[in-house]
C-alpha cells in the first residue's frame, strides 16, 4: 500500500475513535495501558506523530483486543494503535533497539538454517507447528503430526515463521513481503489447509491467508478423536490467548479436549471474548515492561490454585514463569506428565538446538515429492521503506 493511502488510514481511524468514543470508562477499566495514556478518544485526538512520546506510546500496547471486547461502540482502538506502530515504522526511528532480540529470533525461523517444507506426493494439508512449539516441545510436534499422518496420511509439514512479530511492531512492508511468499509456495504446490498449533500463527493465516483456510491442531483432535485419555477427575482451569478471544470454535474444541481428558474445567474471571493477555501481547515487554508484568499478575490472582492449561506455547511459557501451567498440546499426548506437571519443555539455547533436531528427524522421514529450504529474504533497506512490498530476493 502507497504510503499516502496507509496514512490516510491512520488519519481516519484516528477520526473514527475521536468522534465515536462516549468515554464510558469499560476499556479503562479493564488496561492499565489505557489507564496511563487516557480514552481513546483523548488518545486519537491527541496522537502527534511527530513527537518522540507519542511515537512510542503504541509500543505500550498489548494488542490483545479486550478493548474492543468490551466496547458499546464495536470500536477497535487496537487497530488504532497497530496503525500508530505501522506509521511510526515509516518515519523512523521504530522499531527501537529494545525489538532487537524479538526479531533477531523471527530472523532465525524463516532462514534457510531453520526453515524447511516437506510435502509429499498429493499433499493437500500441511502442519505448520511454529517457532515457539516446536523448539519448546520438539517430542509433541513430531507426536502430533505423526498422529495427523495416521488420518490424513500425505500431510505434510512446513518449519517457517509467519512473521507476526514483524507484523505487530508494525513492519508491515517487510511482513507482507515474507507471508506472501510463503503463502505463493504453498498455494503454487496444491496446498489448501492449514492446521497450526499456534494462536498467533492462526490468526496470520486466517487475516492474510487468501486461498488457504487454517484451522487449530485442538479442532482436529476434537473431531477426528483424541490421542490418549486419563479419568483424573482433577479441576484446572483455561488461559485462552488473547489473538484468539473471539474464535468460539477453537475455544470450544479446546474445553470438549480437557472434558474428554476427564478434567473439570473452572473458568477464570477473563475467559472466552474477554480473556486478557499473559503479558507477551504485542512485545510490550521490551518498552514498558511494567505493564506486562501487570497482566501475568492479573492472571495469577485468577487461578485460584488451579492447574492451568493453554493452548499457545508462549503464554504457557510466560504464565509458567508465576504460576504451574500446561500446554494443551501436551496433555492429549502425555497426560499422565503434564497433570504432574512433569512434561518435558525446553528452555533457549536448547529450543534452537530442537528445532535444528526436528528438521534433521523430518528429513530423513518424510519422501516428500516438493521440499525447500527458505531462500526468500527482504533487503533490510525495504524493512522501513515508504513503498509498496518488493518481490524480494533469493539468498546467495
Amino acid at each position: 500500500m502507497p504510503e499516502r493511502d496507509m496514512e490516510k488510514t491512520l488519519s481516519e481511524i484516528l477520526k473514527v475513535n475521536a468522534a465515536e468514543c462516549v468515554e464510558c470508562g469499560l476499556c479503562r477499566k479493564e488496561c492499565k495501558f489505557l489507564q496511563k495514556y487516557g480514552s481513546p478518544k483523548q488518545i486519537a485526538r491527541g496522537f502527534d506523530l511527530l513527537k518522540e512520546p507519542h511515537r512510542a506510546m503504541a509500543y505500550a500496547c498489548s494488542l490483545c483486543g479486550l478493548c474492543t471486547a468490551v466496547c458499546p461502540k464495536g470500536l477497535n482502538p487496537a487497530a488504532m494503535f497497530l496503525e500508530m506502530r505501522r506509521a511510526a515504522v515509516r518515519k523512523g526511528p521504530a522499531p527501537y533497539p529494545e525489538h532487537k532480540r524479538i526479531l533477531d529470533y523471527e530472523r532465525r525461523g524463516v532462514s534457510r538454517r531453520y526453515s524447511w517444507y516437506g510435502l509429499p506426493s498429493g499433499c493437500e494439508t500441511v502442519f505448520f507447528p511454529g517457532c515457539t512449539f516446536t523448539g519448546t516441545r520438539p517430542h509433541t510436534t513430531l507426536a502430533f503430526y505423526g498422529y495427523l499422518k495416521r488420518h490424513v496420511p500425505n500431510a505434510g509439514i512446513v518449519l517457517d515463521c509467519c512473521t507476526k512479530p514483524s507484523h505487530d511492531l508494525g513492519r508491515q512492508t517487510y511482513f507482507k513481503a515474507m507471508f506472501n511468499e510463503m503463502k505463493g509456495f504453498l498455494i503454487e504446490n496444491g496446498v489448501k489447509r492449514i492446521i497450526v498449533a499456534c494462536p498467533n500463527c492462526h490468526h496470520i493465516f486466517k487475516t492474510y491467508g487468501e486461498g488457504l483456510s487454517v484451522t487449530t491442531a485442538y479442532e482436529f483432535m476434537a473431531s477426528d478423536g483424541i490421542p490418549t485419555r486419563t479419568q483424573s477427575g482433577n479441576t484446572v482451569t483455561v488461559h485462552d490467548p488473547c489473538v484468539l478471544r473471539f474464535e468460539k470454535a477453537v475455544q470450544g474444541a479446546v474445553r470438549e479436549l480437557l472434558t474428554k481428558q476427564g478434567l473439570q474445567v473452572q473458568e477464570m474471571a477473563h475467559h472466552h471474548e474477554k480473556t486478557i493477555c499473559c503479558g507477551e501481547g504485542g512485545s510490550v515487554g521490551c518498552l514498558a515492561p511494567e505493564l506486562s508484568d501487570h497482566w501475568g499478575a492479573l492472571r495469577k490472582k485468577e487461578v485460584n490454585g488451579h492447574r492451568t492449561f493453554t493452548y499457545c506455547a508462549g503464554c504457557a511459557g510466560n504464565l509458567g514463569r508465576r504460576m504451574p501451567t500446561g500446554h494443551l498440546m501436551d496433555l492429549m499426548f502425555d497426560p499422565e506428565r503434564a497433570l504432574k506437571g512433569k512434561e518435558r519443555v525446553f528452555k533457549p539455547p536448547f529450543t534452537y538446538l530442537n528445532r535444528l533436531w526436528v528438521k534433521h528427524r523430518l528429513k530423513k522421514e518424510i519422501d516428500g515429492s516438493v521440499s525447500r529450504e527458505k531462500d526468500f529474504t527482504v533487503p533490510a533497506s525495504w524493512e522501513t521503506a515508504h513503498r509498496s512490498p518488493p518481490i524480494g530476493k533469493r539468498r546467495p
